[in-house]
């Protein structure tokens, strides 16, 4: 019979690559990982791994095990978790996942909300960029989250937009902002933009490659940087012009590119902020305040969504 020991060193000794990484990541000695590891491939009768050099390599039947035992895994948290629910919320952590640039918007004031009416508890606000979170809530390690997401569906995933936030051309020189920006301008348009980890899978670059699938091409980037601001300080130098959400024009415009302007895109353009978390999930009562309160700000900021 399998065991949720034997699950827990399969998935470790997954994703590590390794027996040894697996141990020193559980905190076991190397030889109990082993032991549970061939114990699970006698009990399913199969070959999980393939020693190479000094690691492992997973089999094709180690691929079909492993969403299984993620959700097993999740499951048994989830479980866990409903069994320790404090509905006081006096004390303990609160840990809610959040768009990357949530700190522009409302996450000081988020926490202040918490805070106001639990100061015994501790806060966690988790995430850099809305791709990276949505993988936390995937692996179960997140309830919930605010993110931006390029489109309202997602395997597994429950995602209840709330507001939206328009996507705004930014530049130094006043020719370029005096019209909305059209797809075919947009197209030859020399960029900076930030994100550059996530490039692929970042919801403002992906509405944006949407927006130009018409031309038959993608955004030109003439500079990658990782954080908004440098993006919007370029900007402000007359290197490059960008595309960003509104909210972000509001908060850095005035303080790092004081000479810079912006206009709407042709059609406009917005990411979509929603709510996320696992379709099956039963929610703490800590994610339940942290959805209401993470709402409530977001749609003072941005234009609202309404349930329909």
């Amino acid at each position: 019979m399998l065991s949720v020991h034997q699950l827990t060193c399969f998935l470790a000794t997954y994703e590590q690559g390794s027996l040894t990484r697996a141990a020193e990541e559980l905190g076991y000695a190397q030889p109990s990982v082993s032991e549970q590891i061939r114990a699970l491939e006698k009990s399913l009768g199969v070959q999980l791994f393939r020693r190479v050099g000094r690691g492992v390599v997973p089999t094709t039947v180690a691929d079909t095990l492993r969403p299984y035992a993620e959700r097993v895994l999740a499951s048994i948290d989830k479980a866990e978790r409903a069994v320790r629910s404090v509905r006081s919320l006096e004390t303990g952590t609160i840990r809610f996942g959040m768009f990357g640039t949530a700190r522009l918007y409302a996450g000081a004031d988020l926490v202040a909300d918490v805070l106001e009416r639990y100061p015994g508890v501790r806060v966690e606000l988790v995430g850099q960029n809305s791709t990276d979170v949505q993988e936390e809530l995937r692996r179960g390690r997140l309830e919930a989250a605010m993110i931006a997401v390029a489109a309202a569906t997602s395997e597994g995933m429950t995602i209840t937009p709330v507001a939206k936030d328009e996507l705004v051309y930014i530049s130094a020189d006043p020719e370029r902002v005096a019209s909305p920006v059209t797809a075919a301008r947009l197209s030859q348009a020399s960029l900076v933009m930030p994100e550059t980890t996530w490039r692929a899978n970042d919801s403002t670059r992906i509405v944006l490659r949407q927006m130009l699938h018409e031309t038959g091409r993608n955004p030109v980037t003439r500079i990658e940087v990782e954080d908004v601001e440098t993006a919007v300080e370029l900007v402000g130098m007359g290197l490059a012009d960008s595309v960003v959400p509104r909210g972000v024009v509001d908060q850095l415009l005035p303080r790092l590119a004081p000479d810079a302007g912006w206009t709407s895109l042709r059609p406009r353009q917005h990411d979509v902020l929603a709510i996320v978390h696992r379709a099956d999930a039963i929610l703490s009562p800590a994610a339940q305040l942290m959805i209401e309160l993470a709402t409530r700000r977001i749609q003072e900021i941005c234009e609202p969504v309404r349930p329909r």
